[in-house]
C-alpha cells in the first residue's frame, strides 16, 4: 500500500538550471583588457566556504573574448601566496546550481471515487608575465604601487598589489598596459583606505593552451580574516544594466545572512497551472523580475536552504564528501559526517541600489526553505461517482486560482493565462444544493405512509 501510495503521489523535480541561473560566470572585481574591447561583467557566480575567520572563495567567469585580452582585478584583504591560490573545477559550481536551484515539482490527483489514505502534499519548511619589469621597481614605488607577491597557478599570472591612493594604482595598470574602465578610480579609494590588497590575474596563454579547456576555469582563494564580506562594487564598473550575481555560502553552522543589506525568502509553495512546465525558464526570470521590483530593487533573495546530507524533494543528489572539499569545505573530518549547511542568495544590483560590498555572517539557523512551484495534474479518469462528480465540479475554481497565482507573480494578464489553460472550456463550479446529498443518497430509508385509523362516528 505505501509502494501505491508512492507511486500515486509521483513527485518529478525539474530544475531550469540554464534559464533562472546565468549559464556563464563572471568574477566580482572588474575586468582590465589590453586593448579597447568593450568586456562586461553581465553575472556572477561564486562559492564562499567560510568558518570562523577562514574563507575559502571560488569565483567564476563568463569572460568572452579571446583569452589574451583577459585580466581581472579583485580587493582581497590580506597578501596571497601561491599556496593560498588554486584554479577549480567549473563543474563542481554547476552540481552546487542543480542541487539547490529554484524547482517545478508535479503531483497526480487519485481516483476520487477510492479514496486513499495518504500523506498530504509535503510543503517545504519554513556555492610575458604580468606586471613590471625589476628595473620598472622605483617607478612603481613612486605611484605607492608594491608587488606583494607574483606567481603563476595553472593558466593564470597572478600579482597581489597594495597601493597607497587609488590614482597611483590607475597609473600603475595603464603603464602596464592594462585599459582600466572609466570610473574604477572612485571605487578603488575606499579598498586603499581600509588597507585591501588587489589580486589581479591574467591568462598564461601557453598553459592554457596545455589545459585543453575551452573556457577559463574558477580561480579559488583561501585566507584568513575578520573581513566576511564580497566586493562587488568594482564589477558595477563593466556593468552596461543590472547584474546578478548567485552565492553559494557554505557553512558548518545554519544559514548565512547578509547584514547590511535586506534578504527575503523568494516567492515559493505555490501552485500554477500545468502549461508552465513548457515555459519554467520565462516565468521564473518573470516572477524574479517581478519581485525584484516590488521589493524596490534593493533587496537580496533566499532561494534555497538547507543541510547538505539531505534534500526533500531533491532536483540533484547531494555533493559528495569529495565534491564538497572541491568546493572549499575544508572543516569535515574525514568519514566524518558532512556537516555543511548552504544558503543560495540570489542578487539582482546596480550601483545606486547596492552602494556597499555585501557583508556576511554565519548564524545558528537551520531553517529550511526552497524556491518551489507546484503542478497538480487533475484525475482523467471516469470518476462517475457522486465524490468524482463533485471533484470534477471542483476543478474550475482550482483552476482559476491557479491562473491568479500566476498573474500575481509575473504580472502576466490574467486572461491570457486563463485561455492558454483552457479554463473557459471547464463547466462552472456552482455549489452543491445543500439538500443533493441526502436526497441522492441510494440508502435512504423508504417513505412509510403511517395511516390512522378513523374513528366511526356514532348515530345519534
Amino acid at each position: 500500500m505505501k509502494i501505491l501510495r508512492i507511486l500515486k503521489t509521483l513527485l518529478i523535480v525539474l530544475i531550469a538550471v540554464v534559464c533562472f541561473t546565468p549559464s556563464a560566470w563572471a568574477f566580482c572585481g572588474f575586468y582590465v583588457s589590453k586593448a579597447d574591447t568593450k568586456l562586461y561583467n553581465k553575472a556572477s557566480q561564486v562559492i564562499i566556504a567560510h568558518e570562523g575567520d577562514r574563507t575559502i572563495l571560488t569565483m567564476a567567469n563568463d569572460y568572452q573574448g579571446n583569452a589574451k585580452d583577459f585580466a581581472l582585478v579583485v580587493p582581497v584583504p590580506v597578501v596571497l601566496q601561491k599556496e593560498q591560490v588554486h584554479v577549480g573545477d567549473p563543474k563542481i559550481i554547476e552540481r552546487l546550481d542543480a542541487f539547490s536551484a529554484p524547482r517545478l515539482v508535479e503531483y497526480f490527483d487519485s481516483d476520487p471515487c477510492r479514496p486513499m489514505m495518504y500523506e498530504a502534499m509535503p510543503s517545504a519548511p519554513a556555492p610575458p608575465t604580468l606586471g613590471a619589469a625589476r628595473g620598472q621597481a622605483a617607478s612603481d614605488n613612486a605611484l605607492g604601487v608594491t608587488i606583494e607577491s607574483k606567481f603563476s597557478v595553472g593558466e593564470y599570472d597572478i600579482l597581489v598589489l597594495s597601493a597607497k591612493e587609488s590614482n597611483g594604482l590607475e597609473t600603475w595598470l595603464n603603464r602596464n598596459n592594462y585599459k582600466i574602465p572609466q570610473g574604477a578610480n572612485q571605487l578603488l579609494k575606499p579598498y586603499i583606505r581600509q588597507n585591501m590588497k588587489f589580486f589581479v590575474a591574467k591568462v598564461n596563454l601557453e598553459e592554457f593552451d596545455k589545459s585543453g579547456y575551452q573556457n577559463l576555469r574558477p580561480l579559488m582563494i583561501a585566507y584568513e580574516s575578520p573581513k566576511f564580506m564580497l566586493p562587488i562594487r568594482l564589477g558595477m564598473i563593466n556593468s552596461t544594466s543590472e547584474q546578478d550575481l548567485i552565492v553559494y555560502l557554505l557553512s558548518p553552522k545554519g544559514q548565512t545572512e547578509i547584514t547590511n543589506y535586506r534578504t527575503v525568502n523568494i516567492p515559493s509553495n505555490t501552485e500554477i497551472p500545468l502549461y508552465v512546465k513548457q515555459e519554467f525558464g520565462g516565468f521564473y526570470k518573470t516572477m524574479f523580475q517581478n519581485s525584484y521590483k516590488s521589493e524596490d530593487k534593493k533587496v537580496a533573495f533566499l532561494e534555497y536552504a538547507w543541510d547538505m546530507g539531505n534534500c526533500d524533494p531533491c532536483s540533484a543528489q547531494p555533493l559528495s564528501p569529495e565534491e564538497l572539499k572541491k568546493a572549499g569545505v575544508f572543516w569535515t573530518e574525514e568519514g566524518g559526517r558532512s556537516n555543511v549547511f548552504i544558503t543560495r542568495l540570489h542578487v539582482r544590483y546596480t550601483r545606486d541600489k547596492f552602494p556597499e560590498d555585501l557583508m556576511f555572517q554565519e548564524t545558528s539557523n537551520q531553517t529550511s526553505f526552497q524556491g518551489r512551484y507546484v503542478l497538480r495534474h487533475p484525475f482523467t479518469g471516469n470518476a462517475s461517482c457522486q465524490a468524482g462528480q463533485e471533484y470534477k465540479r471542483s476543478l474550475r475554481s482550482r483552476f482559476e486560482k491557479e491562473a491568479q497565482n500566476l498573474a500575481k507573480l509575473t504580472g502576466w494578464n490574467i486572461q491570457d493565462i486563463r485561455k492558454k489553460m483552457d479554463i473557459n472550456d471547464i463547466p462552472d463550479s456552482k455549489p452543491t444544493p445543500f439538500w443533493r446529498k441526502l436526497w441522492s443518497l441510494s440508502l435512504v430509508a423508504p417513505l412509510v405512509l403511517i395511516m390512522m385509523p378513523t374513528r366511526k362516528r356514532r348515530r345519534k
